[in-house]
């Protein structure tokens, strides 16, 4: 048992988190993440309009009696996303934490915090974690250069920004990007996180509501099978190695190239589709983080989260004990 600021703070048995992932953050899984006594997120956006997320709140509430959130991502889109309203169905229906990402929560922290929601919000740099400390939000999500997802454009890893994080904050702190085992929590509670974020380690699960041919990828893949596209547009995204990914980067970085040469390509639409539909784990884009060389199984999220807080256990009891030297009177 762990127990510390972060599980204190949210009510939350274990200090382990799922946070929210595009199609993948649906009642099937967070349930499930929920049950295991972590903290998951539904993904708002992921549910078409406010009223679907309503009833995806409530098909989560039907499968978990156990606390879970929701991630609202704030992100500029080609069309207009009703941020007010879908801010609005999480509050209406009790939701108590949020996690915000993208773009500034500012303008919807009063409504959450009068309703007493409490908001994580994810950044990636010291910088805009500070910030968003002197917003008022109660945690931050840093994620490191390694996560899945959009790193940002400083590409500073999770070992050096999880302790500069610390150093500048007072509010918990959750650790991302590269965060698969018991190892992984043990190095972040060191480092001075109180809790830790696994988005691909939640993927590659019985309960994740993706085509098994991505999770089975997931556990052949290493380290090695990521690729960082979007960069020449200044929007950097670390995805899964595959023939998409590939052309992407090849297409980008030609004299002259813009996000309309790749848009084809780069379509959420199609990932869902092909990828975690279909299961053709080659004809999309999709997110994968470089923990993927840390994952060799594919378990239910119980198993998972069992696997690695009886790891960190060891670690903390056993393996680093027996590292101090001893000494005698």
């Amino acid at each position: 048992m762990f127990s510390n600021e972060f599980t204190q703070t949210f009510g939350i048995e274990h200090p382990i988190v799922c946070g929210g992932m595009t199609a993948v953050g649906t009642a099937d899984l967070i349930s499930a993440v929920a049950n295991a006594g972590a903290l998951g997120f539904l993904t708002a956006l992921t549910q078409p309009t406010p009223e679907a997320l309503v009833k995806e709140i409530a098909r989560c509430r039907d499968l978990t009696d156990k606390p879970f959130g929701v991630n609202l991502t704030i992100l500029p889109t080609i069309q207009p996303v009703p941020y007010d309203d879908y801010r609005d169905a999480i509050v209406d229906s009790g939701i108590t934490i949020v996690e915000t990402a993208g773009g500034n929560p500012a303008p919807h922290l009063p409504t959450f915090k009068a309703a007493g929601v409490k908001v994580i919000h994810k950044a990636v740099s010291v910088r805009h974690a500070v910030k968003a400390e002197q917003l008022g939000v109660d945690a931050i999500s840093i994620d490191g250069f390694e996560c899945a997802g959009h790193p940002g454009e400083d590409d500073v890893p999770g070992l050096v920004l999880i302790p500069a994080a610390a150093r500048a904050l007072t509010t918990p702190i959750i650790a991302s990007g590269g965060i698969a085992t018991g190892a992984g929590l043990v190095a972040a509670l060191a480092l001075g996180a109180s809790a830790v974020n696994m988005g691909t380690r939640f993927m590659a699960t019985t309960e994740a509501p993706i085509h098994d041919n991505v999770k089975q990828q997931i556990v052949q893949n290493t380290e090695r099978d990521t690729r960082i596209v979007f960069r020449e547009f200044h929007n950097s995204a670390r995805v899964a190695r595959n023939s998409v990914s590939e052309e992407i980067v090849d297409l980008s970085r030609r004299p002259g190239a813009t996000f309309d040469d790749i848009a084809h390509l780069a379509s959420g639409a199609r990932g869902r589709d092909r990828v975690y539909g279909a299961g053709d784990v080659e004809d999309g884009l999709w997110w994968a983080g470089q923990a993927q060389g840390l994952i060799h199984d594919i378990g239910s999220c119980e198993e998972v989260v069992d696997t690695i807080l009886g790891e960190a256990r060891h670690i903390i009891s056993a393996r680093l004990p027996a590292q101090l030297a001893q000494t005698t009177a």
